[in-house]
């Protein structure tokens, strides 16, 4: 994917103590961090640019035909946030879109997205002085190459990278372009003007392209505070552009890992123990049939692999390889870890996340009611198992994989090989899905581990099956809660929940009740899972979307409230209550339903965005659940691609519905019981329901687009079937109640 890719918050407040803060990370003092840091925009990899392309800043290049290039530090999984990106770039810049391509930016520190921790610590940075960005953009690259690297993930490219970063690389490329036409020809930069990649001085009829002025601009040095466009004048973003990373999908011409092919490359097929943690202790070859193209058997002792010239080859040996597996956690059971987290519940030592009020009071003076929650690991299934191909060679490795975080997979390849950083050249490719999955180093690790103990590259690819039983799981956890009502409004809140560290720092963990409650008591037990975890689509948004909606409407019922007047009474956010009261008015909340039909609404606000969701769905006499209609309501502030976003969010709510009906991983005996699509399925064609989406105008910062539909749909869904059926759905998926989808 390294090839181009042709065209057809929180603000922080500067203080004293966050300036000595940020003075002390650079080193050396003030005033010598301010004089010797660098101009951000102007590090670079070599890497960057070819011929006789002219870098203006890090982040675009362009040539003498006029044709721009926006380097991206985020990887593409489908998302298509590189257009964005482009947009918010070209806009600034004042570019013509028909001339601007999209590129992954090089995987070299240069290319670390700083702009992703500036943007979330310090926001767009007004109150800061233009003369201490040096140091704080130098700061946060320091600090960004160890925390953020290149990550994708979070719902964080459009409203982080884009908004602090994109749009400052455009409109400091603008003034660089402008300068150099002055310069040229004698006259005040205030007295041109830039559009669609041209810059003209109206008095005297002169013009010239960007290209034309790209060497003289790159002189100059990038103001690291530009003057940005007001959002009245914007003509590129907002607008529905095509996404620059289609045609290639569509014809065939896009590179994906499972593509990569190099001269001398050999494939691997792997074999992970059934058993977690057991290991390989001997290996028996003697039922492999003789094949041709055979190769090698490797074993790592935790992973044992079978290399051939063909990946069918490799993988119909390993099935014949007779591989002995002794220890592990065979105890280990679904089972197991619930009593585990129940225990860890029953016990009552909670740390504090929200406190507010007399809990205790409130619910001892009436009657309280209580949920108890349980939902299951979730597997990413992404449509392309884990695959990544290695070679390696005196001078070091050159490794092709797709990857959430390209530059922490070289850090971590680097660290296999004992070796430096800059001696491992990635790669990078498009991401057959990701979903937090591919956010993971083990694939990368494991593909260098095996390549060491060949003479040739190889290609590991993952089978299905392997895939499926050793990802790293949206963890399972348990719930509970206690609520109060009095006059038709919640008096007091208890949530106690399992928090099994998914890999979400705390700051961006949703603890809080999203409702105006006055009582408030929110806690939680660390318990890790025996199993690994990590981040899985919109993260512990999922979970406590679900257990904070599905109690709301059980908190209007006993109230005698309706579920969407309820929620509005509980919110003086004047955002929420705009999604909310559209959602009503689109989903005819309130009307006449058909015969077993139910219509079910959740809201959750998650990475700067809100969403609220209305399902109609039915359920037969004999359980089958069918979801008719889908409406969607977001306010992601500033709205980028309308197209994409619109994408986003209806494919979100497709991953949703999938789990909410059928996801669910279960252990027994140490082992993974789902294998594959069959006994883990995935919402086809047939089963998807019709969709609806709209967005709240909005000037507000852009928020993420992502992530934000899928924590609502799962509450909106079992609220729904609890309309038609009277049971409250607490334990997912919905099979577990004697339902079924249709």
């Amino acid at each position: 994917m390294n090839e181009q890719v042709k065209k057809g918050s929180t603000v922080a407040k500067w203080t004293r103590r966050s300036l000595l803060a940020t003075a002390g990370v650079v080193g050396g003092g003030l005033a010598l961090g301010i004089t010797l840091s660098p101009n951000r925009l102007e590090l670079a990899s070599a890497a960057a640019t070819s011929g006789d392309e002219v870098l203006l800043n890090t982040w675009v290049k362009i040539t003498p035909d006029n044709q721009i290039t926006v380097f991206f530090p985020h990887s593409e999984m489908g998302q298509g946030s590189g257009t964005g990106l482009a947009q918010m770039l070209a806009e600034e810049m004042e570019a013509d879109w028909n001339n601007v391509s999209i590129q992954q930016a090089p995987v070299t520190d240069e290319y670390t997205n700083s702009d992703l921790g500036r943007g979330y610590i310090v926001g767009d940075g007004a109150n800061i002085p233009a003369f201490m960005y040096p140091m704080l953009d130098f700061a946060f690259l320091q600090i960004a190459g160890n925390l953020v690297g290149q990550m994708t993930g979070g719902s964080t490219a459009i409203r982080l990278t884009g908004h602090h970063g994109m749009r400052r690389a455009g409109a400091a490329a603008r003034e660089m372009l402008l300068q150099a036409a002055a310069q040229d020809w004698d006259v005040d930069v205030k007295t041109l003007s830039a559009r669609d990649s041209v810059v003209t001085h109206a008095a005297s009829g002169r013009s010239a392209t960007f290209g034309e002025l790209a060497s003289r601009a790159a002189a100059f040095t990038p103001n690291l505070k530009p003057d940005l466009k007001p959002s009245a004048d914007y003509r590129i973003v907002g607008q529905s552009k095509p996404r620059l990373d289609l045609p290639g999908k569509v014809n065939g011409t896009a590179e994906f890992g499972i593509d990569v092919s190099v001269p001398g490359m050999v494939y691997a097929a792997v074999a992970f123990p059934v058993v977690r943690d057991a290991r390989a202790t001997a290996i028996d070859e003697s039922r492999l049939a003789a094949r041709p193209g055979l190769g090698r058997v490797v074993n790592l002792g935790d992973v044992v692999a079978v290399t051939a010239n063909s990946y069918w080859t490799a993988s119909r040996a390993l099935e014949e390889l007779g591989i002995t597996w002794e220890g592990g956690q065979t105890d280990l059971s679904s089972a197991s870890v619930r009593a585990t987290q129940t225990a860890d519940l029953d016990r009552g030592d909670f740390e504090v996340m929200d406190e507010e009020g007399d809990v205790d009071a409130v619910l001892a003076a009436g009657t309280a009611l209580t949920s108890a929650f349980d939902v299951p690991y979730l597997a990413h299934a992404t449509m392309e198992p884990m695959n990544c191909t290695v070679a390696l060679s005196d001078q070091g490795a050159d490794i092709w994989t797709g990857n959430q975080n390209m530059l922490f997979a070289r850090n971590a390849a680097a660290e296999t090989l004992g070796i430096d950083p800059g001696q491992v050249t990635m790669h990078p490719v498009y991401l057959g899905g990701g979903f937090g999955r591919r956010g993971e180093l083990d694939f990368v690790t494991t593909s260098v581990r095996i390549a060491q103990a060949l003479d040739t590259p190889v290609k590991v690819i993952w089978s299905r099956e392997t895939d499926m039983a050793n990802d790293t799981y949206r963890p399972a956890i348990l719930s509970r809660m206690e609520g109060a009502v009095a006059n038709g409004r919640i008096t007091a809140l208890r949530h106690h929940y399992i928090d099994a560290r998914s890999g979400m720092p705390d700051s961006e963990r949703p603890f809080a009740f999203q409702y105006d409650v006055p009582n408030r008591d929110i806690g939680r037990v660390i318990c890790p899972s025996p199993i690994p975890v990590g981040t899985w689509r919109a993260v512990d948004f999922t979970q406590m979307g679900f257990f904070n909606e599905t109690f709301m409407d059980e908190l209007a019922e006993a109230a005698g409230a309706d579920g969407l007047e309820f929620r509005l009474a509980h919110t003086s956010n004047p955002r929420i209550r705009a999604v909310l009261e559209r959602l009503g008015e689109v989903s005819n909340w309130g009307g006449t339903m058909p015969d077993r039909h139910g219509l079910g609404l959740a809201m959750v606000e998650s990475f700067g965005s809100i969403c609220a969701q209305a399902v109609e769905a039915s359920v037969a006499e004999d359980g089958g659940v069918r979801v008719h209609n889908v409406w969607s309501v977001v306010d992601c502030g500033r709205l980028i691609n309308p197209d994409a976003g619109e994408a986003q969010v209806t494919g979100s709510v497709i991953y949703g519905l999938t789990s909410a009906l059928w996801g669910e991983i279960t252990l027994e005996g140490g082992a993974v019981q789902q294998r594959n699509f069959p006994d883990y399925p995935m919402m086809q064609l047939a089963n998807a329901p019709a969709q609806e989406v709209h967005f709240i105008a909005s000037d507000e910062a852009p928020g993420g687009l992502g992530e934000p539909a899928v924590p609502p749909i799962t509450p909106a869904l079992t609220n729904a079937i609890y309309q038609v059926t009277g049971e409250r759905i607490k334990t997912l998926p919905i099979s577990k109640h004697g339902l079924y989808a249709l």
